[in-house]
C-alpha cells in the first residue's frame, strides 16, 4: 500500500488511457516499481505540464486513496528532465531498455535497496557514455544482483570449488558457473576464467559508478552472453526495447 507521503520517482513508461488520462509506471526508492493513475494528464497543464515523460526524475504528491485500487497522482514536480537523452538515439534506446528491464525484473510495490540510485545514475550517465555495451553489462549485472537473481559466478555452482581452469561453462539453469568436471558436454555457455574474474570485480565497484570503466571485447562478448542467459531464464521473452536496440546496432 502506497502512503500519501511525497517521494522521488523516475518515470519508466506510460500508457494513454481513455481520452485524457494516463497510467504511469514509476520507480521509487520507497515503493519500488508502482503504477499510478494520472487523471486528465493529457489535458491539465497546471497539474502535470509536460513532466510525465519517460526517464524524467520527479517528485510525486499522491492523492489519498478512498478505496482499493491504483494509486493516483495529485501533483508532480519536475526535478530532472531527460532532455539530453532525447537528442541521442543510442542513449534513448539504451534508457528504454534499462527502464523496461527494471519493470520486468522487480515485483510491484516491493522496494529493493539501491535500485533507485543505480537507475538514476545510469540514466544520468547515458548522454555522456563512453561505451554503451559497458553501461548495459554493468546495469544488467547490478540489477540481477540487487534483485537476488544472479547465479554463482565466482565458484563452481555444483562442487563449490574455486575456479582454476582457464575455460569454464556457465549454465544459469544449473546455478551458474560450472567447472569442467561438473559441466555436461554441450550444455551452457563457454566462458573464460578472466571474464568471470572481471564480473566478480565489477560487483565490488560502487554500484552508481558507470564512468571510467573499460572492459575487453572478450569480457563484453562473454559477459553479455552470460547476462543474456540469466535474463532469459527469469524473463522468458525478448523485450521490445531490446529488439529496438538490435535494429539500431544492425543499422550502424
Amino acid at each position: 500500500m502506497i502512503d500519501a507521503a511525497p517521494c522521488e520517482a523516475i518515470i519508466l513508461r506510460y500508457t494513454n488511457y481513455g481520452e485524457a488520462d494516463r497510467i504511469v509506471s514509476l520507480l521509487t526508492k520507497e515503493h519500488g516499481v508502482c503504477s499510478a493513475f494520472a487523471r486528465n494528464a493529457r489535458k491539465s497543464r497546471r497539474r502535470f505540464g509536460g513532466a510525465l515523460q519517460p526517464f524524467n526524475r520527479i517528485r510525486v504528491l499522491w492523492q489519498q486513496r478512498r478505496r482499493a485500487g491504483m494509486a493516483q497522482l495529485a501533483e508532480i514536480e519536475l526535478l530532472e528532465a531527460a532532455t539530453p537523452l532525447v537528442s541521442d538515439l543510442d542513449a534513448l534506446s539504451m534508457a528504454a531498455y534499462g527502464c523496461e528491464l527494471v519493470s520486468v525484473l522487480l515485483p510491484e510495490e516491493q522496494p529493493v535497496d539501491d535500485v533507485y540510485r543505480v537507475v538514476a545514475a545510469f540514466l544520468s550517465y547515458l548522454p555522456h557514455a563512453e561505451c554503451f555495451a559497458v553501461s548495459r553489462l554493468l546495469l544488467e549485472l547490478r540489477l540481477l544482483e540487487l534483485a537476488g537473481l544472479l547465479p554463482h559466478i565466482g565458484h563452481c555452482a555444483c562442487c563449490w570449488q574455486p575456479l582454476r581452469d582457464d575455460w569454464l561453462v556457465f549454465d544459469a539453469r544449473r546455478g551458474g558457473t560450472l567447472c569442467p568436471r561438473c559441466a555436461p558436454d554441450g550444455v551452457g555457455v563457454a566462458v573464460a576464467l578472466t571474464t568471470l574474474g572481471s564480473l566478480v570485480r565489477l560487483l565490488r565497484v560502487e554500484p552508481t559508478r558507470f564512468s571510467a570503466i573499460r572492459l575487453s571485447d572478450e569480457t563484453l562478448q562473454q559477459g553479455g552472453a552470460v547476462m543474456h542467459q540469466v535474463l532469459g531464464l527469469h524473463i522468458g521473452r525478448t523485450l521490445k526495447s531490446e529488439q529496438f536496440l538490435r535494429q539500431i546496432q544492425q543499422a550502424l
